[in-house]
C-alpha cells in the first residue's frame, strides 16, 4: 500500500500526535462519546481506537484505510485545520487492532512514532460551590456535578489522549463523567465524585498517561 499523501507530499508531512487504544470501553466513556458523536454508536466493553493526526484533512484518507480493511464502526470523526481525530470501535478487539495496524501502514509509521502525551493541566477542586457546579453543568455533555463533590480536571496535548485518560479513570474509581473533549489543541476531562475517588481516578489517568509511549515534543505556549 502507497503512504498517504497530503497537498501532493508524502506521508513524512504527516505528524501521527494521539494512537491509543483503548481495550473495553467504559459506561460512562461509551455512553458520552454516543451523546456526542454523530457517527456509529459504541456500547460498553467494546473495543475502541484514537488517532489524532496534522494536519487535520487528512484523517478523511486515514478513516477510509480503516474501514476498506476492516470491520470497524467509526463513531468520531474530527476535522479542523491544525489537527483530525478518528475513533473507531468493534466488539472484537482483533478488528479495532488490525485497523490500527493499517492506518500506520498507511502513514508509514510505527506506534512508538506516536507523540508522547503531555500533562497539561491537573488539579482536584475539593468540595465544589454549588454556583460553580451550576456553570459546569451548563457546558457539559456528561452527568452533572453536585454541590460538595470534587471535582478533577485533566488537560492532555495532543488532545486525543484524554479520552485514553478519561477511560482508565473509570476502571478504576466510582467517579461520574462530567465532560471530556479530546479534540482541539489540548485535550480536557472533568469528573466528580467523593474526595477519595477522586484522588484514585487522577492516579489512574496521571498512571495511563505517563505509562504511554512515543516522541517528546516541545509543548506549545
Amino acid at each position: 500500500m502507497t503512504g498517504i499523501s497530503c497537498a501532493g507530499n508524502s506521508w513524512s508531512m504527516i505528524q501521527l500526535k494521539t494512537y491509543a487504544f483503548l481495550d473495553s470501553l467504559q459506561p460512562q466513556l461509551s455512553s458520552h462519546i454516543g451523546t456526542t458523536c454523530r457517527g456509529f454508536l459504541p456500547v460498553p466493553n467494546e473495543a475502541s481506537l484514537f488517532v489524532e493526526i496534522a494536519p487535520g484533512i487528512a484523517i478523511n484518507q486515514v478513516m477510509d484505510v480503516a474501514l476498506k480493511e476492516t470491520k470497524v464502526r467509526p463513531a468520531m470523526l474530527i476535522v479542523e485545520r491544525a489537527f483530525g481525530l478518528l475513533e473507531v470501535h468493534h466488539k472484537d478487539q482483533g478488528e479495532v487492532l488490525q485497523a490500527g495496524q493499517a492506518i500506520l501502514r498507511s502513514l508509514e509509521q510505527e506506534e512508538k512514532n506516536r507523540q508522547r502525551p503531555k500533562i497539561v493541566t491537573d488539579q482536584v477542586i475539593r468540595s465544589i460551590e454549588p454556583d460553580h457546579a451550576i456553570l459546569l453543568n451548563k457546558i457539559r455533555y456528561g452527568s452533572m456535578i453536585l454541590p460538595g463533590q470534587s471535582l478533577f480536571i485533566l488537560e492532555t496535548e495532543p488532545a486525543g489522549y484524554a479520552a485514553f485518560a478519561a477511560n482508565e479513570a473509570e476502571k478504576n474509581a466510582n467517579i461520574t463523567l462530567v465532560e471530556v473533549r479530546p479534540f482541539g489543541a489540548f485535550g480536557r476531562l472533568y469528573m466528580s465524585g467523593s474526595e477519595s475517588e477522586i484522588d484514585s481516578a487522577r492516579d489512574a489517568a496521571r498512571n495511563a498517561l505517563l505509562n504511554l509511549s512515543g516522541i517528546e515534543v516541545g509543548m506549545k505556549k
